[in-house]
C-alpha cells in the first residue's frame, strides 16, 4: 500500500515539476503556480458538510479547503521547492487511516496540490491537519485504498525542511 502512495506522490510530482521549470528563482516555481488552484463548489460544499457535521475546529481558505495550525513551528517557511522531511498520517473522513510515515523526505513541489499549499502555511517543529476536497488530492482517481472524489485529511509534522 505505501508503495502505491509513494508512486503516486512521484507521479503526482512529475505532472507539476514541469510548472518547477518556469521560472528559475529558486526552483523555477512558485506558490502563485498552485494558488489559482481552486476547489469546485460541490467539493467545498462536501467539505463544509464534514466540517460541521465533526465540529471540527479549522480555517477556512478561499480555495476550497480547510487547515488547523496545531503548532506554527519558527517564522521561516518552507519555500514551493523545499525539500521536507515530516512525520504524517493520511486518512479518509470514516477515519481510516490509509497512510502514514515517520521522518518522510519529500520534495514539496513532487506533491499534491493540498501539502504544497497547506505546509508552507507552518515552519519548522510545526503542525498542521489539512482538510482537501478530492482537487487538492488525488481527484477523481481510485488510489490503492482511497476511493475516487475523497475528502482526505493529513496530520503533518514538519520536522525539517532546507529551501533551494
Amino acid at each position: 500500500m505505501k508503495n502505491i502512495i509513494w508512486i503516486l506522490i512521484l507521479v503526482t510530482g512529475i505532472i507539476f515539476e514541469s510548472g518547477c521549470k518556469k521560472k528559475s528563482e529558486h526552483c523555477g516555481y512558485t506558490l502563485s503556480d498552485v494558488n489559482g488552484v481552486v476547489a469546485p463548489g460541490s467539493e467545498v460544499n462536501a467539505l463544509k458538510q464534514y466540517i460541521e457535521n465533526d465540529s471540527i475546529d479549522a480555517t477556512y481558505d478561499a480555495r476550497g479547503f480547510y487547515y488547523k495550525i496545531e503548532s506554527e513551528g519558527s517564522a521561516e517557511k518552507p519555500a514551493p521547492c523545499a525539500d521536507i522531511t515530516i512525520n504524517y498520517v493520511g486518512s479518509l473522513t470514516s477515519g481510516s487511516v490509509f497512510d502514514q510515515a515517520t521522518n518522510a523526505q519529500f520534495n514539496l513541489s513532487n506533491l499534491i496540490v493540498g501539502w504544497q499549499i497547506g505546509v508552507p502555511l507552518i515552519g519548522k517543529g510545526g503542525k498542521i491537519t489539512l482538510y482537501l476536497p478530492p482537487s487538492f488530492g488525488y481527484g477523481s482517481n481510485q488510489v490503492g485504498s482511497i476511493p475516487a472524489n475523497s475528502i482526505l485529511v493529513f496530520s503533518i509534522d514538519l520536522i525539517n525542511f532546507t529551501n533551494p
